[in-house]
């Protein structure tokens, strides 16, 4: 089992989550984050810190695991390393619980810093 970024962070991308990771598995997009699958070590110690529930572990019977498995990897392999919390967007909490962000566009696919 691994832990899966989904729609929720886009545009929230709050990165409570990447201090507490001890692998170091988050990736960073110029407006999401996400989790390489196969770095993951299932500790379970980034969902309660997303402030905007998007972590998911890989066996949540009601979200679309499949679709969130594929996009973090992909993102995983091609965006930059990020260990550290930075600042969460001016307007992220009017982004919270907006329904289907990725399916409408607003996944920007540029990478982000990193650090």
């Amino acid at each position: 089992m691994t832990y899966l970024v989904t729609d929720n962070c886009i545009k929230c991308k709050h990165m409570d989550c990447v201090e507490v990771c001890p692998v170091d598995c988050f990736y960073e997009g110029e407006n999401f984050l996400v989790i390489n699958p196969d770095e993951c070590i299932d500790c379970g110690v980034c969902q309660p810190e997303c402030p905007v529930d998007a972590i998911i572990p890989d066996n949540d019977s009601n979200t679309d695991i499949d679709k969130w498995h594929e996009i973090n990897l992909k993102y995983s392999l091609i965006w930059p390393v990020i260990t550290q919390k930075g600042v969460a967007p001016s307007d992220a909490s009017e982004w919270d619980g907006v329904p289907n962000k990725y399916d409408n566009g607003l996944m920007s696919e540029l990478p982000g810093k990193g650090t």
